[in-house]
């Protein structure tokens, strides 16, 4: 075994590779941008070098050498599928943890991937996929094949630049647009087509395979629940699959291994027809360890990153085909820093508060810590939460339950829709394809914010006025800035003859202005939301928590304040909060200006600003573009009116909800 490992990646993947070396006693060197100079890999691992970035080969060797790494992993992503860098991995007396590079090479091109794996005896979908296709050609096989066909390119993966056409009419047009977008992902536009199979299923095989002739498959992963070809849930074993099928396509993987030369751990996709699982077609073969790797670790009971570690050194893989076995169920949930309710656009900020589940048969592989920042650099998955079961109902149930008791405040996430989307009919009953989420999503994403959280959100900052009050009482004077100079300034709604109401404006992250009245003490009010009936209401807080008591009602928040913002969870749900108490200056507040104001979607930079102040603007009308993630949105303006202010200039970095600009509504102008 080695002595020292490089890990050439970062976030959750980075994390969960020291955990094994440290296991195994390994020493872990890790990299970090500047950026990452606090991230949790770098604090986890032995050692940490900064680099000027992740794709930065000569970089990343200049750290192995200088740390007297003996081997590097790369983990998926970034580096861990580039000939490049495996190739300057062996140039300097390194050892690549994965397979060779000529295996990487030749399974990153669609084309010869699928010609190697057929000659094996891999089925394959059928199509076209000679290099070099012309529009025409493509367009031909096209109707050769029968329509409908996915025209997908020969490198890169991810679902950039594919493209479904179902009419004839669709051809050129599509043609051109994968080869646009394949060009500029990949920097190479060569295409293939093929036959769309209907009501398709993702099922996946793990490989493995060491340098003593030895190859294994470890079982199959389902990972039809995607959005916009992306993972988003993954299982096994899959539903679908009875023993014969199962075997049927382990050998397939095994034997596609085989045919490149394979070692390490190493995946084969299929496409499967949900209405004939006894069909698959080879889809690719990844080089990598998979993201979604914990969930053959849960039911077969081995560490992958070990094995990948051993075969790496030398070592023979310890135990057969036949040793290897399954037990129950596990399914696993990214959770990413995305809002569902905008989009699925990427966010970010500091994470203020993090409570991550624990308990018997759950695990979490996290690259977040509470108190780091998430940028909007790099891809948005924060965590997988994988539970274990034996059997699939088990695991479903503790997976939710594992998710209701996640806790991420500062960072809005996608853990609410993950939970949304195990309980749909389909999910439970495992009716799986690779278009039920998309399908589906009306149902799955949040339906805005319940009365009870803008009524917690309304108390708990008079509970803390309250509380600066008693505090200052205690001490003979008030905390600066607290907002509280005498008793007269509580809002408590106390005034000379009976108590009066207390309006606060609150405004959710994205969302509209609500107004909240509160009249009484947080211990013992009433709240009216929305100009709905008051009704009775009580906050107390209690070692972080929030307590509420609304309309009979008692529920619990996790709670965190970013100054005016206070982030709210409960059950995976999480919503961002920003108040003011309606006072004097009420025409100039959130609620007087949110008409006019435009924030940013997401966090990232501001590309270009397409108009100047002073300027009249049209509602819908472009005016900024912000970029993350290599994801343009144009940000337009929300009514007709006079463009009073711009608060940024191309190139500046905004945050999640930054003001952008304000424009004076038309009729507050005239």
């Amino acid at each position: 075994m080695f002595e020292t490992v490089l890990i050439a990646n970062r976030g959750e993947i980075a994390v969960r590779i020291a955990r094994t070396l440290r296991r195994l006693g390994v020493r872990s060197v890790a990299v970090h941008t500047a950026a990452d100079a606090d991230a949790r890999h770098v604090r986890e691992a032995d050692e940490a070098v900064e680099i000027p970035g992740y794709l930065d080969i000569d970089a990343v060797m200049r750290a192995a050498r200088a740390t007297e790494a003996e081997a590097v992993h790369p983990g998926y992503g970034f580096l861990a599928e580039n000939t490049a860098f495996a190739a300057a991995c062996a140039d300097a007396g390194l050892v690549f943890v994965g397979p060779p590079a000529s295996a990487i090479e030749t399974m990153g091109d669609k084309i010869r991937a699928k010609r190697t794996v057929a000659a094996a005896g891999v089925p394959v979908v059928p199509g076209r996929d000679e290099a070099g296709l012309s529009d025409a050609e493509l367009a031909e096989a096209a109707r050769e094949i029968g329509l409908p066909v996915l025209i997908k390119p020969s490198a890169g993966g991810g679902g950039k630049g594919m493209r479904l056409v179902r009419d004839e009419v669709d051809l050129p047009e599509a043609i051109a647009a994968a080869r646009r977008e394949a060009r500029g992902a990949f920097g190479d536009d060569t295409l293939l087509i093929e036959r769309f199979v209907a009501n398709p299923r993702h099922i996946e095989v793990q490989v493995f395979a060491d340098a003593h002739g030895n190859t294994v498959h470890l079982g199959e992963r389902e990972c039809s629940l995607q959005r916009r070809h992306q993972k988003i849930v993954e299982e096994a074993p899959s539903p679908l699959l009875d023993a014969e099928a199962r075997e049927r396509m382990g050998a397939a993987a095994v034997a596609a291994a085989r045919a490149v030369g394979y070692t390490g751990a190493g995946t084969v996709e299929y496409i499967v027809s949900a209405d004939r699982p006894d069909e698959y077609h080879f889809m690719e073969m990844n080089t990598r360890l998979q993201v979604e790797h914990p969930v053959t670790e849960l039911i077969t009971g081995l560490d992958l990153v070990e094995l990948q570690l051993r075969v790496a050194a030398g070592e023979p893989l310890p135990f057969t085909q036949e040793d290897v076995e399954q037990r129950g169920h596990a399914v696993e949930a990214r959770v990413y820093a995305e809002d569902p309710a905008r989009g699925f656009l990427p966010t970010g900020g500091r994470v203020l508060a993090l409570r991550e589940p624990e308990g018997p048969d759950v695990r979490i592989d996290s690259g977040v810590a509470e108190g780091g920042d998430v940028g909007s650099s790099y891809d948005p998955m924060l965590a997988k939460v994988i539970a274990w079961g034996p059997d699939r109902a088990t695991a479903l149930r503790r997976l939710d339950r594992a998710l209701a008791s996640y806790t991420l405040l500062g960072v809005p996430s996608n853990v609410a829709f993950l939970r949304a989307l195990l309980g749909h009919p389909d999910v439970v009953a495992g009716r799986l394809d690779t278009g039920l989420v998309e399908r589906s999503l009306d149902g799955l994403l949040p339906a805005g914010v319940p009365a009870e959280v803008l009524a917690a959100a309304a108390l708990e900052r008079v509970l803390a006025l309250e509380t600066d009050h008693a505090d200052g009482a205690r001490r003979g004077s008030h905390p600066p800035n607290s907002g509280v100079r005498d008793p007269w300034a509580i809002p408590d709604g106390w005034r000379l003859g009976g108590r009066a109401w207390t309006p606060w404006i609150i405004t959710p992250a994205g969302g509209d202005p609500v107004e909240v009245r509160v009249r009484g003490l947080a211990s013992a009010a009433e709240v009216s939301v929305d100009g709905a009936e008051p009704v009775p209401a009580s906050l107390t807080r209690d070692d972080g928590l929030l307590h509420l008591r609304f309309d009979g009602r008692t529920r619990s928040y996790e709670c965190a304040r970013d100054g005016d913002t206070v982030w709210l969870g409960r059950d995976g749900h999480t919503w961002a909060l920003t108040e003011h108490v309606r006072g004097e200056h009420a025409g100039t507040g959130a609620a007087g200006a949110a008409d006019g104001v435009l924030r940013s979607p997401m966090p990232g930079t501001v590309l270009a600003v397409k108009a100047a102040e002073g300027d009249r603007v049209v509602e819908g009308q472009p005016l900024v573009v912000v970029e993350a993630m290599k994801m343009e949105h144009t940000v337009t303006a929300p009514v007709d009116g006079v463009l009073t202010r711009i608060a940024v200039a191309p190139g500046a970095g905004v945050a999640l909800d930054a003001v952008l600009a304000e424009i004076t509504p038309e009729e507050a102008a005239s």
